[in-house]
């Protein structure tokens, strides 16, 4: 058998084992529905789930941030006093003055999304409600008589 018969046969093989199927597209099996929350389920989160968030970065992760970041000054304080006169001790205030840096970035970046978090729920609402004022003429239209 040559070339051209062993390649007809491979390709006649893989045709036959191929299996065919058909996938429509529709909408889901069920509908999504108002998250616990109460707000729609295209939401990833509720205005509750956004004020935990926000309170865990201003409990938690802001003062243990802050005292992570004073242990951490203090002990490369010391060794930059330990090392004085030396390069080490050159080497070691770049890196707290880096480190501070990145410290302040952090901070302030908590910070940012904390106030992210806790005004998305009222950026939400106040938009409720404008579009709710955008319908109320319709409710008092002569079709409410109809």
């Amino acid at each position: 058998m040559g070339f051209d018969e062993d390649w007809a046969a491979l390709r006649g093989r893989a045709v036959e084992q191929q299996e065919t199927s058909m996938r429509l597209n529709q909408l889901p099996a069920e509908p999504s529905g108002p998250t616990p929350g109460g707000g729609p389920g295209d939401f990833g989160s509720t205005p509750a789930e956004k004020k935990a968030a926000a309170n865990t970065i201003e409990n938690e992760l802001e003062p243990n941030t802050k005292k992570a970041t004073d242990w951490a000054d203090e002990a490369s304080s010391t060794a930059v006093r330990t090392f004085d006169g030396w390069q080490t001790a050159t080497g070691l205030k770049k890196v707290q003055q880096t480190w501070d840096q990145q410290v302040k970035t952090l901070m302030g970046r908590l910070s940012s999304e904390k106030g992210a978090l806790r005004g998305a729920s009222g950026y939400f609402a106040q938009n409720d409600l404008g579009i709710r004022g955008q319908f109320a003429p319709l409710s008092k239209s002569k079709i409410d008589g109809i």
